[in-house]
């Protein structure tokens, strides 16, 4: 429900009205119809549709639907966060849970090894007793050895309070040993009722043991237990029992608990078997009790030294019970648990497999609150609800978009048709302005086809300069609306980049020369003829050059033309970084465009990367106005604004770049690059050869410059040699190895060395030199102008085209012109006769379809194409 909402209230129109979703979702929709076979049934995009404008184009049906949807949801994330607070608590109890069953386990076999480290010693004991006591004819221990022995390495038996050893008396050897120890063998329970185990027993009137096949009276003990000496062990009911499993067994035996002798607290006997020698694995129980001896006796506090200090220093509980019976278990350490709490338990293994013995632990204080999951379930829901309060505003603020973005689409569909209509306006407005403009340039040409004198001829040119300027400003005014709709479209069309760059270069000529300004341009490596819109890319540089010009008094302008290849290589990198400028100005380089950008790199070997760059000294542009530029504002000049207007359509189309760079009072670079084909025609341009075969000597010191003079020497066929310093042009010169029909020397470095020339000019003159001197002044002047791509325009054209008569290349032929302007009838008309046709007139369709029904004697027809009636088409 969340995901159809979240993209039905995102607004529905999109999906229905606006046609570039539609596309998109109707693709999806196809593709899901084709996957799920619902297209014929139920089309996604009919339910879709059907749903919202049943369901939810009505505010207060989605009003509903979304109150219950709120609703949901928090009962949901309510639902959601008990569930993380039980599933967070619960990893909170097993996880005390099993740290409480590892601190029981662990005190359980601290206990265990405690217990193991007495009954080691208890064996060592026995060994002890059996070696120096049974072994030798008179005893080697007596009362205060052993007493003194067992004090001394009491700290070997952590569990034991006291330990005491009984040996096997025979009936028949009673009274000898009484005689020998010089006391009775005494009974330890004349009742069967232990009364031994009493606080207040008195062990000085015990009666004497009764007469028995055997005794087990104790002959040695530690001090604090020496009470127990001449008690007869068997005559204790627990004791017996101890006695004989011991001796039969082979290993320590554990009594119940009891209420140790003189003490409060509560302890064990631990009875360990003496043999007269070491027996045997196989020995039967009869053989073992024939072989014992004796018995050592260890009365320990099992647990309760121990189990004492660990309960101290925890947080638990500790209690361990005798669990040989275990409908009546015995406390042998702690307090008696309730069933209220956490606890474990422990099992306890002492070696008598009689005996049980279990750990029972809890903690002292009860489990603390869950606080980790108290506040992450509490925080999960209030995430929850802060989510539902946002998805709630914005489902809200959706709503309110939707409106506005009815209203939006409604004033879209008003700017359009007014965009429409302004670009109806201005095609009508620009083709009823060229229509009597194209009669005026007409006229003017037929004009100048007459015989005028000089100041005639001269207002004919400045009217038609005019009218072209007139018509190229409209042009202007169309490509802004174009391109302000999107609907400008570039030509893909062959052209000779060099031929525009010297054409453009021609326009400017005159004032450079007036400033003083060296404008040249290089271009190496680009391919001669290129495919693009030649138009676009002269408008751009026209207007770059002419803002240089105009903000440019002193140095240089210097356009260049490069491949982006080529911007990577050494030289151009030196080049251009370098100080030594073409007018020894500083300049300011363009960092922006970056040849190593891949978005640049050609694709296919026909893609051409080009990179413009226009160069000069002038004012520069305050760096408050720089961001201007950016925004299609260039301050006081309105070029620049034209300029990047139409580079940006040309970058959008030809996939360029554009950037400047520019410092105050230092200068400013243009450059854009531009994504051209190449073309594999041939230039049809005729080319001079007057100079093909002549080599000149270049001399100038600014080597910049130098390069670009021979760059353009070279265009013209002719070998240039370039020299640096001029005080090496006359041993070049009269070397014998140097040829040159002409030197060209740079003013600069005329004047800066005018002392060396004159003996140079008085060899030339002199005849020492092959140079033809009728020639040379015209020579280096014409191959200077043409080298700069400008000059005097006729004889330039005389020049390039030769003379070709063409006023009978339509000699004879009968060509129909179609106009219903009279104006443009008369122009088309002149203009054909004068390379001899029979021109017919028309003045609309209809006439034309008359004039033209079979047979007819037209050659050709030139029609209109816009007329009343009907149109050429």
């Amino acid at each position: 429900m969340v995901w159809w909402w979240g993209f039905s209230e995102k607004p529905m129109n999109w999906f229905i009205d606006a046609q570039i979703m539609d596309q998109r979702t109707g693709y999806l929709s196809d593709e899901c119809n084709s996957l799920l076979g619902w297209s014929k049934i139920f089309p996604i995009r009919d339910w879709r549709n059907y749903l919202y404008n049943n369901y939810f184009e009505s505010k207060k049906v989605r009003g509903i639907w979304w109150k219950k949807l709120l609703a949901w949801w928090v009962a949901a994330w309510f639902l959601g966060s008990l569930s993380i607070f039980w599933f967070m608590n619960s990893q909170a109890v097993d996880k005390r849970r099993e740290m409480l069953a590892s601190m029981c386990d662990e005190r359980a076999r601290m206990l265990q090894d405690q217990f193991n480290v007495s009954m080691n010693h208890l064996q060592a004991l026995a060994i002890l007793i059996s070696t120096f006591h049974h072994a030798k004819e008179h005893s080697a221990i007596d009362q205060i050895t052993f007493a003194r022995y067992a004090e001394r390495t009491a700290f070997e038996r952590p569990l034991t309070s006291g330990v005491a050893y009984a040996v096997k008396v025979l009936h028949s050897e009673r009274e000898q040993f009484e005689k020998q120890h010089g006391w009775r063998i005494r009974r330890m329970d004349p009742t069967e009722q232990t009364p031994a185990r009493e606080e207040d027993a008195d062990f000085d009137n015990q009666e004497t043991s009764p007469v028995k096949d055997e005794y087990a009276p104790v002959i040695f003990a530690q001090d604090t237990y020496k009470h127990v000496i001449s008690f007869d062990m068997l005559t204790g009911k627990e004791d017996r029992e101890n006695i004989l499993r011991a001796r039969e067994s082979g290993k320590g035996v554990l009594t119940a608990p009891f209420q140790l002798l003189k003490s409060k607290r509560l302890g064990v006997i631990l009875t360990y078997a003496v043999y007269k020698s070491q027996l045997p694995s196989y020995v039967t129980p009869a053989e073992r009790i024939q072989a014992a001896i004796g018995w050592n006796l260890h009365i320990e506090a099992l647990v309760d030294k121990l189990l004492h200090q660990l309960a101290c220093k925890h947080s638990i509980v500790v209690s361990v019970y005798d669990t040989t019976n275990p409908d009546a278990p015995i406390s042998m350490y702690g307090s008696n648990m309730t069933g209220i709490g956490m606890y474990h338990n422990s099992i306890l293994h002492f070696g008598d497999p009689v005996r049980k013995h279990e750990m029972h632990c809890r903690f002292k204080q009860k489990s603390p609150l869950p606080w980790l999951a108290i506040t992450t379930s509490f925080g999960t829901l209030v995430i929850a609800l802060l989510v539902g309060y946002i998805i709630h505003a914005t489902v809200n603020r959706i709503a309110k978009v939707e409106d506005d973005y009815r209203q939006m689409m409604e004033l879209k569909k008003r700017a359009e048709a007014a965009d429409v209509a302004k670009s109806q306006f201005l095609a009508t407005v620009s083709h009823e302005i060229r229509t009597p403009m194209n009669g005026v340039l007409g006229m003017l040409q037929m004009l100048m086809d007459t015989d005028l004198d000089i100041t005639q001829e001269d207002y004919v040119r400045t009217a038609q300069a005019s009218g072209k300027a007139l018509v190229s400003l409209i042009n202007e005014v169309l490509d802004q609306a174009k391109i302000e709709s999107g609907k400008l479209e570039l030509e893909a069309v062959p052209f000779d980049l060099r031929a525009v760059l010297d054409d453009i270069l021609s326009l400017f000529y005159g004032k450079a020369q007036e400033k003083g300004l060296e404008l040249v341009y290089v271009s190496d490596q680009v391919p001669e003829i290129l495919i693009g819109d030649h138009g676009r890319i002269r408008q751009i540089i026209t207007n770059l050059i002419g803002n240089s010009i105009k903000f440019t008094e002193r140095g240089h302008i210097y356009l260049t033309v490069h491949l982006i290849e080529e911007m990577s290589s050494p030289d151009v990198v030196t080049e251009a970084h370098s100080t030594n400028t073409l007018s020894d100005f500083p300049v300011t380089i363009e960092d922006g465009l970056s040849a190593s950008d891949p978005s640049l790199s050609s694709i296919s070997s026909d893609l051409i990367n080009l990179i413009i760059s226009v160069e000069d000294t002038g004012l520069g542009i305050p760096l408050e106005a720089q961001s201007r530029v950016h925004s299609f504002h260039a301050g006081e000049t309105i070029s620049f604004s034209h300029s990047w207007r139409n580079w940006y359509w040309l970058d959008w189309s030809h996939e360029g770049e554009i950037g400047f760079a520019s410092k105050p009072q230092i200068g400013s670079t243009f450059t854009f690059t531009v994504v051209l084909t190449r073309s594999y025609a041939i230039s049809k341009d005729y080319k001079s050869s007057e100079f093909h075969g002549m080599a000149a000597l270049v001399v100038d010191h600014r080597p910049e410059r130098a390069k670009v003079t021979k760059y353009h020497l070279n265009r013209l066929g002719i070998y240039a040699i370039l020299e640096i310093d001029p005080n090496k042009v006359l041993p070049r010169l009269t070397s014998g190895t140097l040829t040159t029909n002409m030197v060209i020397i740079e003013k600069e470095t005329w004047s800066n060395n005018a002392s060396i020339w004159p003996s140079i000019i008085s060899k030339l003159k002199d005849d020492q030199l092959d140079i033809p001197k009728s020639s040379f002044s015209r020579s280096c002047k014409f191959c200077q102008k043409r080298a700069m791509g400008c000059g005097d325009g006729e004889h330039a054209q005389d020049e390039r085209h030769p003379q070709l008569s063409l006023n009978r290349l339509l000699h004879e032929k009968q060509i129909l012109v179609v106009d219903d302007n009279i104006v443009n009838l008369r122009v088309a008309a002149g203009a054909l006769k004068r390379y001899g046709a029979e021109v017919t007139c028309a003045e609309s369709g209809k006439k034309a379809l008359r004039i033209l029904k079979p047979p007819h004697k037209f050659d050709a027809c030139f029609m209109d194409i816009q007329m009343p009636e009907m149109d050429g088409y």
